[in-house]
């Protein structure tokens, strides 16, 4: 979300993203076969599918999501809780049939989404009810409970593309109240590593990224020590952490293929259970 509450120009960038993984990627690490009704045919250009490090993240993050979902579902979870859903498409290809979906975000980011729906003729689902919270104004505990959040059932939380542009201390604070929810509840999500961590090659990557989303009105906040945001976690009430590096996420989801489709660099992705 910009300033002044305007939709996010990143989510949509990250949308046709998902997009063009549909189009160009064989085999593809996370199907979506809604993401090329949610952008304009015309974006799909092939300046944006020649950043192929970032599509790759861009695309396993949701898959990482979904499959950290799925094991939440076997644990007996029946609330979905999309933190900045952005242009996600679950709701709308929502396999499991009692999981209530909340997908929460900014007003004026939803009120877009809603529109950029209906333009492409995609219903919701009776399982799905948007919560938008203006956090100026409302809590997330606030917000959730006004739409039916049951606090007393476990919950799963993805929060992809949201938390670099948060400061540490917003970042804890949503990590305590998740890590405070009844046992069984967990969470998704990436973060970006603190470049003075990283070898001189991937430092300089990080900043040019951080320059360019800057430069959209959207700068990056935090970054982080991986055992230090462990620590947090851990704190938070979290009783399983477990932090995914380029290595882990390429071996598990990139392996084997011939198009070198691949993700590098300061992304991480974690997943954990309360």
């Amino acid at each position: 979300m910009r300033d002044g509450g305007t939709p996010s120009r990143t989510a949509y960038a990250v949308a046709v993203r998902r997009a063009i993984h549909q189009q160009i990627d064989r085999p593809l690490v996370f199907e979506d076969p809604l993401a090329i009704k949610m952008v304009d045919p015309a974006h799909l250009t092939d300046e944006m599918a020649a950043a192929r490090l970032l599509r790759a993240f861009l695309v396993v993050r949701s898959r990482f999501a979904e499959d950290t979902l799925a094991d939440a579902v076997s644990a007996g979870v029946h609330q979905y809780v999309l933190l900045g859903a952005g242009l996600d498409t679950f709701a709308y290809r929502n396999p499991y049939g009692d999981m209530r979906v909340f997908e929460v975000d900014h007003p004026a980011t939803q009120a877009w989404k809603r529109s950029i729906l209906e333009t492409a003729g995609i219903a919701a689902s009776r399982l799905l009810t948007f919560v938008a919270i203006d956090f100026e104004r409302e809590t997330l505990a606030e917000g959730l409970a006004q739409a039916g959040f049951d606090a007393e059932q476990p919950a799963f939380f993805a929060w992809l593309g949201v938390v670099p542009y948060l400061t540490a201390y917003a970042v804890a604070h949503t990590l305590h109240f998740i890590g405070s929810r009844k046992p069984r509840s967990g969470v998704a999500f990436d973060y970006a590593t603190d470049p003075a961590l990283l070898p001189p090659a991937q430092r300089e990557a990080a900043h040019t990224l951080a320059a360019r989303v800057a430069r959209a009105g959207e700068p990056f906040r935090s970054f982080f020590d991986p055992n230090a945001l462990a620590g947090v976690m851990r704190r938070s009430g979290f009783s399983i952490v477990d932090d995914w590096d380029a290595h882990r996420i390429n071996t598990r989801y990139f392996s084997g293929r011939s198009d070198g489709l691949r993700v590098a660099g300061a992304g991480r992705l974690m997943r954990a259970v309360v």
